[in-house]
């Protein structure tokens, strides 16, 4: 049964084994001090997740929003005091 938990050390001595993890079974997470802090994912995976579609410009040029009739109302001050 293979895990999909690491710690850092274990991770380190069987980076390779968590490599092949990752490709065949999906993310591998890594822990240090008991706490999640690094998944290991394979080039697939990565690429599908990382890839859009278009650009910024696009997806604002193409939004229903404009059309929607939401109307935001602003706030008249132009700053607001901080004490420092």
């Amino acid at each position: 049964m293979a895990s999909d938990t690491w710690t850092v050390a274990h991770a380190k001595a069987k980076l390779s084994e968590v490599i092949e993890n990752a490709r065949v079974n999906g993310p591998q997470t890594i822990t240090k001090n008991g706490r999640r802090s690094a998944v290991v994912v394979s080039t697939e995976e990565w690429e599908r997740k990382a890839h859009r579609d278009g650009s910024l410009a696009q997806f604002f040029a193409t939004s229903p929003l404009p059309k929607s009739g939401l109307e935001v109302d602003r706030a008249n001050e132009r700053f607001r005091q901080v004490d420092l």
